[in-house]
């Protein structure tokens, strides 16, 4: 089920003859309502980075699917011909498929590669943060994408461990820095994670 769909769909006051954006194509849940309520003249422009969501679109000659971040949103929109808009939805975040996934390295169930981009396209991933960033940019990275309580103590301990310690794969990062989880180790790593997957796909950048 959608996030929020009965909200989503009447925050957007749909007008059947409408065009509208949705940024987050994701599994289409939000898309097949809003289609539900245009008519033949109505249009969707759909966009999502991650090339497997295109799987989920409808045979529909109302929708379009854009295979790029919504950054790019007023450029493709421009090539289509489209100066105005009647609503756009961001549902921002990781979609459930992608966190049933275990490859894509997004969900803290699995052992899987330390991976945890959208676009499989671009090269920096979560392991190569946690190996490559110093160690003041990860404790501003934990803190303010994660709110990490202790996201200084973390960060010094990743800067420690990684020179003799592999962090490539879920298991390989939980394990290593497991003596500086405090409380609840699920919430904890799922903090962690946040603010991984947010610097690795360039969230708010995407958002401004």
């Amino acid at each position: 089920m959608p996030v929020m769909l009965h909200e989503v769909i009447e925050g957007l006051q749909i007008k059947p003859e409408g065009i509208y954006v949705d940024c987050t194509f994701g599994g289409g849940g939000h898309s097949k309502a809003i289609l539900g309520q245009l008519n033949q003249k109505g249009k969707l422009f759909v966009f999502d980075q991650d090339e497997e969501a295109k799987k989920n679109m409808p045979a529909d000659e109302r929708i379009t699917f854009v295979p790029h971040n919504f950054r790019h949103l007023q450029r493709f929109l421009r090539l289509y011909k489209i100066s105005k808009v009647n609503g756009i939805l961001a549902d921002l975040g990781v979609s459930s498929y992608q966190f049933d996934k275990a490859e894509r390295g997004f969900s803290t169930r699995f052992n899987a590669p330390l991976d945890m981009r959208m676009n499989q396209r671009q090269t920096l991933t979560a392991s190569g943060i946690l190996t490559t960033y110093s160690e003041e940019k990860l404790h501003k990275m934990f803190e303010q994408y994660g709110e990490v309580t202790n996201s200084k103590t973390l960060a010094r301990t990743i800067a420690e461990v990684r020179g003799t310690t592999p962090l490539l794969t879920i298991n390989e990062f939980k394990n290593a820095i497991n003596s500086v989880v405090k409380g609840n180790p699920n919430k904890y790593f799922a903090q962690v994670f946040q603010a991984l997957r947010i610097q690795v796909n360039g969230e708010f950048e995407a958002l401004k």
